[in-house]
Parts: C-alpha cells; sequence; structure tokens
C-alpha cells in the first residue's frame, strides 16, 4: 500500500468509565426535534411518523472541557444540550431486542448550531451543513456503559450558561426512544461500532458569544462543559 501524501488531523477517541481505552468516532447522526416543546420554539411541528437526522462529521468532534474560539459566519451561536449513545456492535433493519443490545454506552453531547446559517438554509429548502456541521461543535463527555446507566423517563437533563440554567427537562420529553431511533435508522444504514447518535435537544437552546461558559448534564452521566474563547 503507498503512503498517504498527507497526513489528516485525528479525531479524538471518547474516554469511557472502566476502560482504559477511548471510544473512536466513526459516524455522528443527529435526531431532530425530537422535543415537542423545542420543537415548538423553533417554530415547527414535531413529525410523529417517523424520526428524521442531520450528520456531523467525525473530525469536527471534540471532549468536553475543551476551550473553542467563536466560530466563523454566523452572530448567533447556540448551545444544544443532548444525550448520545454509543454504538457497540454491528446492526441493520433492528428489532426493538437487537436495538437495546446494540447500545454500548451513553453519554452527554453539545450540538452547537450556527442557528442563522441553519434558519437561512432551510428557508431556502437548502441542507443544513453550514449551521450544524461546524468545526468543534459536537462535544462529548466520557461514556457510561449500559451496565453502568440506563435512560429511564425520570432523568433530568440540564444545561446553563455562565452558571444560569437554560434548559431543564426529562428524557420523559424525548419523542422517539433510544430503541426507536436504532429500529428506524438501521433500515438506511448498517449501525456500527464508532457510530454515535445525538437524540435531540429539550426547549431553551439560545444564542452563546465570546467567554460564556457552557455547563450541562444529565443525572448519572459525567456532566459536559465548553468555553468560548474569541473569533479568530
Amino acid at each position: 500500500m503507498s503512503d498517504s501524501l498527507f497526513s489528516l488531523p485525528q479525531t479524538p477517541g471518547i474516554p469511557v468509565n472502566g476502560e482504559s481505552a477511548t471510544y473512536p468516532i466513526g459516524r455522528i447522526f443527529c435526531v431532530g426535534r425530537n422535543y415537542a416543546a423545542h420543537a415548538a420554539e423553533m417554530g415547527n411541528e414535531v413529525d410523529r411518523e417517523a424520526p428524521f437526522y442531520f450528520t456531523k462529521s467525525a473530525p469536527n468532534a471534540i471532549l468536553s472541557g475543551a476551550t473553542v474560539p467563536y466560530p466563523p459566519g454566523t452572530e448567533n451561536f447556540h448551545y444544544e444540550m443532548e444525550l448520545a449513545f454509543a454504538i457497540g456492535k454491528p446492526v441493520f433493519r433492528a428489532d426493538s431486542g437487537q436495538a437495546w443490545d446494540a447500545v454500548y454506552a451513553y453519554g452527554c453531547a453539545l450540538d452547537m448550531t450556527r442557528r442563522d446559517l441553519q434558519i437561512r438554509e432551510r428557508n431556502k429548502q437548502r441542507p443544513w451543513d453550514l449551521g450544524k456541521d461546524v468545526e468543534n461543535a459536537a462535544v462529548f463527555a466520557p461514556l457510561t456503559k449500559v451496565d453502568g446507566w440506563s435512560p429511564d423517563d425520570a432523568k433530568r437533563i440540564h444545561l446553563s450558561v455562565n452558571g444560569e440554567v437554560k434548559q431543564d427537562a426529562t428524557l420523559e420529553e424525548l419523542i422517539w426512544k433510544i430503541d426507536e431511533i436504532i429500529c428506524h435508522l438501521s433500515g438506511f444504514y448498517h449501525l456500527r461500532p464508532g457510530d454515535l447518535i445525538m437524540t435531540g435537544t429539550p426547549a431553551g437552546v439560545g444564542p452563546v458569544v465570546a467567554g460564556d461558559v457552557i455547563e450541562g448534564g444529565i443525572d448519572g452521566l459525567d456532566p459536559i462543559a465548553l468555553k468560548l474563547s474569541e473569533a479568530e
């Protein structure tokens, strides 16, 4: 095999509680409008016939605790607190039992969004990539394996900016649950280890600026944090 012409930036592996090895990031799938209150605050209705998705590029992923510059091309950069789960074995056209069996671990995540660009592109019926697939905009906290945590409805999901609570909900508000997402998504893709699925954000999203500190959590999981520095 010939040598590569150049080296690509290395995608970080996500720490896993109880493991010395990290979870490598392959693909990142994101469920859109999976909390009714968030869909409403964005002026949208929920499609209850089936979930829908967008993707983020693995090289744009970073780990909790990072400080990153405010991104270019936007004046309305939003936080979105989410539950993420990691696939641990191949699964295709799964039923509910196979779906649960394919989950390896859970973790807190942030889906950072150039909201102005997302809305502009959406209104023109164009893809959301400029708004969603942003450098440093898929943030992951350490993962907890399935034997150490479960996505019970009563668990709280929350986010604060500079110590002020902005998002506060429970996982009961998820429209499409973990197994339903896997059953549906695996009808279109051969899901495999390395695939991460971000399950959507509750109501309360809003803008952040350089200097802001974002902190979030879900009961029983490692918390997540991100700080924004001045734009480059």
